[in-house]
């Protein structure tokens, strides 16, 4: 500790933020009542000078534990989806420095550029293997802390931050809510996207949604209170006697949904899963319209294989009925050249079209879904061809075949995608890759079949999901 002169009007030589005690000792400690911090200076609630200026509430509360000599106060953890054992990248987390308040309902305008609700003190984007570190975070008692992708949300309030070391916080409070109940002892809010999802013979990604933690008792009727609504494709009807959602209800029909876009603006997804072929007939020009006015107006479109027809435009007969600007977005042969529409092996990664390609390579390679990196293997038959491949400089090419063809498999793109990059709200993922091969026996869940495992393919198409969610530009 650096020695100093304690007597009266001798010149201040303590660092900034320290005050000369009266044994002649340069100290950061001080009083609430007193003046030892000298000119420029005040003290804080937990007993440290900091440096005068235009602080407020908990931001008067940071020490500068590095002008001590000691490590900085930091809040580390890992951020999981509401399963709990799937790490989650691209998270924000951050401690506010006021009331986040309430997220807005339905589909919005999501900037990445936009400050995040309650003004960030500090923050971090959940690295490859879900982890975050926050530096120099205030220390006390009751210290916020936001964990947050688009309508994704946990708010938590942490009992104690203990100054200048590290604080871990526990995975039960940086886990997504698998329900709008699922509330720690420490947990202040939480917050969970509407989503809606159509159910389709020849793949089933409501199940998906299951398989990624969210709570039965959350899947219910449009006209229930819970976060995700199923409607009917082609797939199956309803859910089973006794189930948590409401007990057995039948789904309403799809075409209620994509025919009108005020309804699908109440939600901030729609998944569309795989019907086996194009239906053109349930598909009219009023409802492409319909789907490209909502992910023009902020929406989240997931589309599975045969829902090409929302981007290309019918193929399949029934019509011609197209949506302006998308068809142009990617070049497709609909099964009809090389070898067919269905394959096994390997899909690869790419991570020059997509600015996320190197950490959604990291990220499975990380929880298991490539046994190498760069590389998804494909479950017996699930792989699709309808797509070819894209404009690079409209879209993002996320997944290809694996060679000899190297034929798209997954892509994404911003909206309005004739608009400046900056002035777009929403997204589209288009996917060839199946979940499965179509729903198992019996009503809804029990389609499902009784595994919650995620098999590789899953995993790739539960990052793509969670990463529809969130804002829309860079996220750095």
């Amino acid at each position: 500790m650096q020695a100093c002169d304690p007597l009266p009007g001798a010149p201040n030589t303590c660092p900034g933020g320290y005050h000369c005690t009266p044994d002649g000792h340069c100290d950061a400690q001080c009083t609430l009542s007193g003046t030892e911090c000298g000119d420029g200076f005040h003290c804080t609630n937990d007993g440290q000078c900091q440096e005068d200026g235009a602080c407020e509430g908990i931001q008067c509360d940071i020490v500068k534990c590095e002008s001590m000599g000691m490590p900085a106060t930091t809040l580390t953890g890992k951020v999981f989806a509401p399963n709990g054992t799937l790490p989650l990248y691209g998270v924000n987390v951050y401690v506010p420095l006021h009331a986040v308040g309430a997220l807005p309902d339905g589909a919005v305008c999501s900037k990445c550029a936009d400050t995040p609700l309650g003004d960030p003190l500090v923050s971090d984007i959940t690295k490859e293997d879900g982890s975050f570190t926050l530096n120099d975070v205030p220390s006390g008692s009751a210290i916020p802390l936001v964990i947050v992708s688009g309508k994704w949300r946990r708010v938590i309030t942490i009992p104690t931050v203990n100054q200048c070391t590290d604080n871990p916080v526990g995975a039960t409070d940086t886990t997504f809510p698998k329900s709008m109940d699922d509330m720690t002892p420490n947990t202040m809010s939480v917050s969970m996207p509407k989503i809606a999802i159509t159910d389709g013979s020849a793949d089933n990604l409501e199940c998906l949604i299951r398989k990624m933690g969210v709570a039965d008792k959350e899947i219910t009727l449009p006209t229930g209170a819970g976060k995700v609504n199923i409607y009917h494709g082609n797939g199956k009807t309803q859910t089973k006697t006794g189930f948590a959602g409401g007990g057995q209800y039948t789904f309403p029909d799809a075409g209620t949904l994509w025919s009108d876009t005020d309804k699908m603006k109440g939600y901030d997804a729609v998944i569309l899963s795989c019907e086996g072929a194009q239906n053109p007939n349930t598909k009219p020009q009023a409802a492409m319209d319909a789907v490209k006015a909502y992910a023009d107006f902020g929406g989240r479109l997931f589309a599975s294989h045969w829902h090409n027809i929302w981007i290309e435009g019918s193929t399949e007969g029934g019509g011609n009925q197209k949506p302006a600007v998308w068809p142009t977005i990617a070049t497709w042969d609909n099964g009809h050249g090389q070898d067919g529409t269905d394959f096994s092996g390997t899909d690869t990664i790419d991570e020059t079209n997509n600015p996320k390609g190197a950490a959604f390579a990291t990220w499975m390679t990380n929880v298991g879904g490539s046994p190498t990196r760069d590389i998804i293997p494909i479950t017996g038959g699930t792989g699709k061809i309808t797509a070819t491949n894209v404009d690079v400089a409209k879209a993002e090419k996320w997944v290809f075949r694996t060679d000899p063809h190297n034929q798209v498999q997954n892509f994404q793109f911003t909206t309005p995608n004739e608009a400046l990059e900056g002035d777009r709200c929403g997204k589209v993922v288009f996917s060839d890759m199946h979940v499965s091969g179509g729903p198992m026996q019996g009503d809804y869940p029990d389609s499902c079949g009784g595994s919650l495992d995620l098999s590789s393919q899953e995993k790739a198409l539960a990052f793509m999901l969670f990463d529809l969610s969130s804002c829309v530009g860079s996220i750095f």
